[in-house]
C-alpha cells in the first residue's frame, strides 16, 4: 500500500539571514544528530498498473528548439557569512495554486495567508493543516533589527531553522521560501534581543504557505507524466504490477544497488511539486530533467532532500534527510530533456556519492535497476537484485523520445515524482538512460548521448 508522512523528521539546522540593499541571502548548516521520522501505511490507496488507468487526454504540444541553453556564470556574491547567493533573478513571480507541469508530480497546494509576526503583531503564529504532509512558509516581509532572528519548526522543535536578522536594518520587500517542515504543523516565532519598536514597517510576514496534500487528496491526483510524439500515455507507468520496492530492503541483498541509490534525492519545487535528481561526477552537479525545471531562479527555490530513504524494510521509520537549496542551472535542453545545476551546500552531500554515465548504449534485454522517488515517497528502487528483476530490462535500445532513436525503452516501474531518475545497468553500474517518460513503454534519454553532450559540464 501507498504510504503517507504523518510525523516530522527530526533534525537540527540552520539558516542565516544576510541583508544586502535590496538583497538577502541564506546559508544553510545541518546536523545530522537525529535519526528518524515516519512514514505510515495509508487505508485503502494502492499503486494500480498502467493498464487500468485511463488513457492520457492528448499528447503534448509542438516542441521547443533541440538547442541546449547553456546559462551564463553569475558573479560570485561578496564574502560573507553565508553561503547561499542572492536570487539569480531579483525576484520572481510564483505559480498559481493551479500550476502544474506534465511530467512534475504535484504534491501539494498554496495558500494565501496574511500574517504579521515580530514587532506590531503576536511574536508567534501556528500553521497546522490537519494531515498535511508538510508545511511551507514563504515571506515577503523580513525586516528584523539586529540581534533578532525568527525560527520555522515543528511542534516538538525536532526540525527547526533559523532566520538571523541581517547586521544593518533592511526594510525592502522580499520573496523568500523557508524550508520545508515535515508534518502538518509549522510554528513561526520572532526572537527578539531586548525591547520592543514602535516603526510599523518592521516584522516579518507570511503572505503565503505551501500545504502538502493528505495521503487522500494526493490519490486524487493525476499522476501526469509527459508522453513521448505520437503515442498514447498513460497517467500512470506501473507495468503488469509494482515490482519496486524500499531501497533499504536490499542493503544486504543488493550492496551495490543500495549504496548507489544514495546518490539520489526527491526534489521540492516551488513548493508543490516533485521529481528526482541525482548527483552526477565528483564535483557539485546535479541533474534532473528539463520540463523538471530549467532555470536557476526555480532552482533557487528548490529543496535537494539527500538520504530521504526508509530506515528498516516495510517498516515506519525514515533516515533524517539532509536538505540543501539548489542553486545555478548550468545548462538545459528540452529534446534531451536534462537540466544540470549546482547545490548551495555541496558540503553536505558530498558524503552520498555519485553516478555517472555509460559511454556506451546498453543491448536489448540488458538487466536495469532505478533508483527513485515516485509520489514523492521515501526511495524506492525497480529492478534490484535479489528478486526477479522481471520488467526492468532494455526493451528498446533505439526508441523514439522527443528525437529520432533518442532514448532506451523498459517497464521498469516508475510513477509521477520519479522524472529525473538515473536508469542505471547491472552490467556496467552507470547510468545508461534519464528517466523521463511513461506509458509502457517507459523510456529514459540515452546516456551514452548525454555522456558526450553532459561531458565539458560534469
Amino acid at each position: 500500500m501507498r504510504r503517507r508522512t504523518s510525523i516530522v523528521i527530526g533534525a537540527c539546522a540552520t539558516l542565516v539571514l544576510a541583508g544586502t540593499a535590496g538583497t538577502a541571502a541564506w546559508t544553510f548548516s545541518h546536523d545530522e544528530g537525529r535519526p528518524v521520522g515516519s512514514w505510515h501505511d495509508a487505508p485503502g490507496v494502492s499503486r494500480t498498473a498502467a493498464a487500468q488507468q485511463r488513457a492520457a487526454a492528448g499528447a503534448l504540444g509542438a516542441v521547443p528548439t533541440s538547442g541546449t541553453t547553456e546559462m551564463p556564470a553569475r558573479p560570485a556574491p561578496p564574502a560573507k557569512a553565508d553561503n547561499r547567493p542572492a536570487r539569480p533573478d531579483g525576484g520572481r513571480t510564483l505559480l498559481p495554486e493551479s500550476a502544474a507541469v506534465p511530467g512534475r508530480q504535484k504534491v501539494g497546494e498554496l495558500l494565501a495567508v496574511d500574517k504579521l509576526l515580530g514587532y506590531v503583531g503576536a511574536p508567534r503564529e501556528s500553521f497546522s493543516y490537519p494531515g498535511a504532509s508538510y508545511v511551507k512558509v514563504h515571506f515577503d516581509r523580513m525586516t528584523m533589527l539586529p540581534g533578532d532572528y525568527l525560527t520555522v519548526a515543528n511542534p516538538s522543535g525536532t526540525e527547526s531553522y533559523r532566520y538571523d536578522a541581517p547586521g544593518v536594518l533592511n526594510t525592502n520587500t522580499v520573496d523568500r521560501w523557508a524550508m520545508s517542515v515535515t508534518g502538518d504543523t509549522a510554528i513561526v516565532e520572532m526572537h527578539r534581543a531586548g525591547g520592543t519598536s514602535l516603526l510599523g514597517n518592521l516584522g516579518v510576514r507570511v503572505d503565503r504557505v505551501a500545504r502538502g496534500f493528505t495521503r487522500t487528496e494526493q490519490g486524487r491526483v493525476p499522476q501526469a507524466q509527459l508522453i513521448g510524439p505520437g503515442r498514447t500515455g498513460r497517467e500512470e507507468s506501473v507495468c503488469d504490477g509494482d515490482q519496486s520496492r524500499d531501497a533499504v530492503c536490499y542493503r544486504s541483498a543488493d550492496p551495490v544497488a543500495y549504496t548507489r541509490s544514495k546518490a539520489i534525492a526527491r526534489l521540492l519545487i516551488n513548493g508543490i511539486e516533485l521529481c528526482t535528481g541525482w548527483r552526477a561526477g565528483p564535483r557539485d552537479r546535479m541533474v534532473t530533467n528539463n520540463h523538471c525545471f530549467d532555470n536557476s531562479a526555480d532552482a533557487y527555490d528548490t529543496e535537494v532532500w539527500f538520504n530521504y530513504q526508509c530506515a528498516v524494510c516495510k517498516g515506519y521509520d525514515t533516515f533524517q534527510p539532509t536538505k540543501v537549496w539548489g542553486d545555478q542551472v548550468l545548462a538545459t535542453n528540452h529534446v534531451f530533456d536534462f537540466t544540470v545545476f549546482t547545490v548551495g551546500n555541496f558540503a553536505a552531500i558530498k558524503k552520498f556519492g555519485y553516478l555517472s554515465f555509460d559511454s556506451t548504449r546498453p543491448a536489448k534485454g540488458q538487466e536495469l535497476y532505478v533508483p527513485q522517488h515516485p509520489a514523492g515517497e521515501p526511495t524506492r528502487i525497480a529492478g534490484a537484485r535479489g528478486e526477479s528483476v522481471g520488467n526492468c530490462v532494455v526493451a528498446n535500445n533505439a526508441y523514439d523520445g522527443y528525437a529520432k532513436n533518442s532514448d532506451v525503452a523498459y517497464y521498469c516501474d516508475t510513477e509521477g515524482g520519479s522524472s529525473g531518475s538515473p536508469v542505471l545497468s547491472r552490467a556496467t553500474g552507470k547510468v545508461v538512460a534519464l528517466h523521463h517518460f511513461g506509458g509502457c513503454p517507459n523510456s529514459g534519454v540515452r546516456g551514452d548521448l548525454l555522456a558526450t553532450k553532459l561531458a565539458k559540464y560534469l
